[in-house]
């Protein structure tokens, strides 16, 4: 636990366009996380992405947040122990 709270590790798969990542971070803001690393990948139209995210609220919340948006295709979330390995 960082004194922003736990971090949760998630890989998202999403549209290529514009302001998709925009939107997502922002959700990821307005929702009480901060994003501590990010990895993108650009392919056939999609951006992978996998990223680290601290906060105090449950990363189940977020992670539903993040598939209402409609640019983005799956979101999952990787148990606690993998993100403190990979933070």
């Amino acid at each position: 636990m960082t004194e922003f709270g736990h971090q949760h590790r998630f890989h998202c798969i999403m549209q290529d366009e514009p302001a998709a990542m925009e939107r997502l971070c922002q959700v990821v803001r307005v929702r009480g996380f901060r994003l501590e690393a990010l990895a993108m990948g650009r392919d056939a139209g999609r951006l992978t992405l996998a990223f680290t995210a601290t906060g105090q609220r449950s990363p189940a919340m977020l992670q539903s947040q993040l598939e209402k948006l409609i640019s983005v295709e799956s979101v999952t979330c990787a148990p606690p122990e993998s993100a403190r390995q990979t933070a």
